[in-house]
């Protein structure tokens, strides 16, 4: 279970803003931290990474947007605005692009969409709290941990007795989202593996043991609204 802004904010109503429309490719980015920031962008399909680079040169992967979810959104109603965050192309797809300033106008005129946009930033910003909890108090193992059942409820698909995280990555990018280094990763999926907690196929990982993850870091069962990668 995941949350969308479609929940919310009713995308074809923004999609009346679109400035352009364009087809992203895997590898680039829509923009890179410290750029001017003059669009917001409403994904069609595809997916995209939404990451820090940390001052020592490390990666930190914060979600992945897919469709009908907005990047870029930290911008809104600041002066002189630069883009805080690193959004970078998974899958390709197409994306919507619509002027900051356009955006910013019609949530003054209308009181409903600004509403439904203050609601789903709440929602946004307390799933981001819920990241960086698990991050600092859980240790390396713990982040991963977290990280695993998050994609579980994000990509997870059950599939006999595992769950399935439709989702290629490899153990970079996954480091990348729990602030580790890979070789860090390497040994804790290692451990996984042999003790059947995880399997790995064709880069694609399996989770074996749910509960054990959960047991692990005291897992108090949020709800998937908030507990993804999203």
């Amino acid at each position: 279970m995941t949350m969308k802004p479609t929940h919310s904010i009713e995308i074809k109503e923004l999609l009346k803003f679109a400035d352009r429309k364009f087809r992203s490719e895997r590898g680039t980015f829509l923009f890179q931290e410290g750029m001017l920031a003059e669009e917001l962008y409403i994904i069609v399909s595809g997916k995209i990474q939404i990451s820090k680079i940390t001052s020592d040169g490390r990666e930190l992967s914060l979600r992945i947007c897919g469709e009908n979810d907005i990047c870029g959104e930290l911008t809104l109603f600041t002066d002189n605005p630069r883009y805080l965050l690193s959004a970078k192309v998974l899958e390709e797809g197409e994306i919507v692009a619509i002027k900051k300033e356009v955006i910013e106008s019609e949530i003054f005129q209308n009181s409903k969409l600004a509403f439904e946009f203050m609601k789903w930033m709440s929602d946004h910003f307390r799933k981001t709290q819920t990241k960086f909890r698990d991050l600092v108090l859980n240790g390396k193992r713990g982040a991963l941990f977290s990280t695993l059942i998050r994609m579980s409820n994000s990509y997870g698909i059950p599939k006999d007795n595992e769950i399935l995280i439709d989702l290629p990555l490899t153990n970079q990018e996954l480091a990348n989202f729990c602030g580790t280094s890979r070789e860090s990763t390497n040994r804790i999926l290692s451990d996984l593996k042999r003790d059947k907690i995880i399997a790995v196929k064709k880069g694609k990982i399996s989770i074996l043991n749910l509960q054990y993850l959960k047991d692990e870091i005291g897992c108090e069962n949020c709800s998937a609204v908030y507990c993804n990668i999203e």
